[in-house]
């Protein structure tokens, strides 16, 4: 008899942490928000973060040759994903203005951004092949910085925008 006790009680604990754990995640009030994922290739979550109207992030990278960061900034602009700009430290190798996308100004270091590019992505979403540890792809929110590379090194993800259905 004691044994059915306890085995019993001890489906009480998972129990009773699932339930706490709902309540404090309030699923409801998550369900509502916009969401920036980025996803493996089988579509296992491996970044989520809330990502309301208006605010933005970027993608950084090292440049595979040079080794300097390269940036690509985003913002949720009405449900959509907006690649907004691109700083770019030098004219290296595929690192290039297209005329007639944004505009080109200094970063008074010798680089660049491209301001006002103003492009939706299609789908609100993007494929990346991750690069290794040496390119360290990272997201970077509100000053802190997420590597892609340590959670899927040369792997492919998705990295997109979820907004909440309207």
């Amino acid at each position: 008899m004691r044994t059915s006790r306890l085995i019993a009680g001890r489906a009480w604990l998972p129990a009773l942490l699932l339930c706490a754990g709902l309540a404090a995640g309030n699923p409801a009030v998550a369900a509502d928000q916009a969401r920036l994922e980025v996803l493996d290739a089988g579509g296992e979550r491996l970044v989520s973060l809330s990502m309301p109207e208006g605010e933005g992030w970027c993608l950084e990278w090292n440049h595979s040759v040079e080794g300097f960061p390269v940036l690509d900034c985003y913002r949720h602009r009405q449900g959509r994903m907006v690649l907004e700009r691109s700083h770019l430290p030098d004219f290296a190798a595929g690192l290039d203005h297209i005329p007639g996308r944004g505009r080109q100004v200094s970063d008074g270091e010798g680089g660049y951004w491209i301001e006002a590019i103003d492009e939706a992505v299609p789908g609100n979403a993007y494929r990346l092949r991750v690069g290794a540890m040496r390119v360290n792809h990272r997201l970077v929110v509100d000053g802190e910085r997420i590597s892609l590379s340590r959670l899927a090194e040369n792997q492919p993800v998705t990295v997109r925008l979820t907004t909440p259905p309207e």
